[in-house]
Parts: structure tokens; C-alpha cells; sequence
């Protein structure tokens, strides 16, 4: 068979390209845990916490990961199979489980003070509307600390913490905090946030805290908190005072996966939803799964 020119400069190029195929593929991530549960209405009479982000971790260049901390290092990904867990939010008065992608590992969410104190976690949960409450603490490069409680008599409920900003204190006479803010992410190829805190709980008159942008549950004004925004890893408001009010659950995590799309053309990659936007390939993991590179 003779080739035309056409024809034989295609298949020049193809083994130009075969005999010097890389090696490893650059992979940005984000990686959410899920967020931590609101608190419980302590004893029946303290309104709960709002529950802390699910940890937030992000090589995404130009970006953020949570607690201010800057972006991280990309990940040169080579021939194998990788598993992808994206950890679920916790219940009621629970911290959310860790999601992990590459050796990558962030941190569940903080539970919201409630029948206990707050927990620590990604983001740190809010504290109770209770005497000598305390807050949850956040972890470094992941997220903010919660909420505290007001200082004194009337007590209302602090907001969990999100993955950019701490959650709010309750504030005397007038509201439980707010939970803080999650980050903004554009891996998707459209601006995103996750990683929001939850609101606090209502107490007596006063107003429950709303949640933090990013998928943070707000605190309720009459029963069980909202639970925060399933793949957000948002933190659940915390519950109303009265009875014996459940805090709202966290929002499940969420792993994404970006790389150029030329390496799409020399190697097999499979796993989560794929999409493509800005010349990249993008595999979005709502739930575990495998990334698979052949």
C-alpha cells in the first residue's frame, strides 16, 4: 500500500508522539471531607452548635486551600489504579469522615457543640449555648475554628467554622453565629464554594445563625438544624433549644481531579464523572471510587 504525503505525515506525527509519550500525567485536586453535624439541643434547653466544614485541600493553581492557607503541590500521576474516598457527613452531634485522593488527606468536620463541647476538625464545630462552652478548633491548611458561645446570660450558640473563615460568635440578646464562609473553586470551569460552617441553633428569641456559603446548613428556629449541601462538605445548623432537637447533618465531601487534555490522547483515564472545560479533563468523585490510568 503507498501512503499519501498527507497520510504519511499523520503517521509520522503519531510515532513522534508514541516514542516520546510522558510518563506521568499533572493532576490539580480538590479534595472536601464531609462536614461535621450540628449540635443537638444539650439537656433539652441549650441550643447546639453549628457543625465545622469538612477539611478543604486544593492544588488548583492560582487558588486556596482552606484555613488561608495557599495552593499545593501539584501531583505528577503515572500508570496504575488510585483509589478516591469521599468521606460522608457526620449525624447529629458528629464529626464528618476524612476524604483522601493521591496520599491526600483532608479532615472531617468538627462537630457542633450540643449533649458535649464542639470538636475539632477541617474546619472546627461551633460551640453550645451553654455555660463555659467551648469551640472546636480547626486544622492548619484545611480550615477556620468555630464559633463561641456568648460570654454570659442569655447564651446562644456559636457558628461552625468554614474553610475560609471562622465561625461567628453568638452575639447577646440578638443571634447564634453564622458559620464561617467556605472557597471559592473554579477546577469545575465555574466558580464554586465549598466547605461552608453551619449556623448555630436558636435560643430563646433570638434568631439561629445562618449557613456559611459553601454549603453550610443554617441552625433552626423550631426543631432538627438544616444538615449541609450534599458534595460541599458544609457543616449542619445546629438544633433549636427546646426538646431534645437533633442538629442537622453534614454534607457529604466531594473529590475533583483536573489535568490538560492532550494527555487525555495518550493515555486511558477513567473513573467519576468527566467533563472538560478550559482544556482540561475534569473527573468529579460524589462518591468513592477508583481513578484508573492505563
Amino acid at each position: 500500500m503507498t501512503l499519501r504525503w498527507g497520510q504519511r505525515e499523520r503517521v509520522s506525527e503519531y510515532v513522534a508522539n508514541w516514542l516520546n509519550k510522558p510518563t506521568t500525567i499533572p493532576v490539580e485536586y480538590l479534595v472536601v471531607a464531609g462536614g461535621g453535624g450540628g449540635g443537638n439541643s444539650a439537656n433539652g434547653s441549650y441550643a447546639g452548635g453549628g457543625g465545622g466544614a469538612g477539611g478543604y485541600r486544593s492544588s488548583v493553581v492560582g487558588e486556596s486551600s482552606g484555613g488561608g492557607a495557599s495552593a499545593e503541590s501539584i501531583v505528577a500521576v503515572t500508570i496504575g489504579t488510585y483509589t478516591v474516598t469521599v468521606g460522608g457527613g457526620g449525624a447529629s452531634n458528629a464529626i464528618g469522615s476524612n476524604s483522601s485522593a493521591f496520599s491526600i488527606t483532608s479532615t472531617g468536620g468538627g462537630r457542633g457543640g450540643g449533649g458535649n463541647d464542639a470538636g475539632a476538625g477541617g474546619s472546627g464545630g461551633g460551640g453550645r449555648a451553654y455555660p463555659s462552652a467551648t469551640f472546636g478548633s480547626g486544622t492548619s491548611g484545611q480550615g477556620y475554628n468555630g464559633g463561641t458561645n456568648t460570654t454570659g446570660s442569655p447564651y446562644r450558640a456559636g457558628g461552625g467554622g468554614g474553610a475560609g473563615a471562622v465561625g461567628t460568635n453568638g452575639a447577646d440578646q440578638a443571634t447564634a453565629g453564622n458559620g464561617g464562609v467556605g472557597v471559592a473553586s473554579s477546577i469545575t470551569g465555574s466558580s464554586v464554594y465549598r466547605g461552608g460552617g453551619g449556623g448555630g441553633g436558636r435560643s430563646n428569641s433570638a434568631n439561629a445563625g445562618d449557613g456559611g456559603n459553601g454549603g453550610g446548613g443554617d441552625g433552626s428556629d423550631t426543631g432538627t438544624g438544616v444538615a449541609g449541601t450534599v458534595n460541599t462538605g458544609g457543616g449542619g445548623g445546629g438544633g433549636y433549644e427546646a426538646g431534645s432537637s437533633a442538629g442537622g447533618a453534614g454534607g457529604k465531601g466531594v473529590v475533583i481531579v483536573r489535568y490538560p487534555n492532550i494527555y487525555g490522547t495518550v493515555f486511558s483515564i477513567t473513573g467519576g464523572t468527566i467533563t472538560y472545560a478550559g482544556g482540561y479533563t475534569i473527573h468529579t468523585f460524589n462518591d468513592t471510587g477508583s481513578l484508573v490510568v492505563a
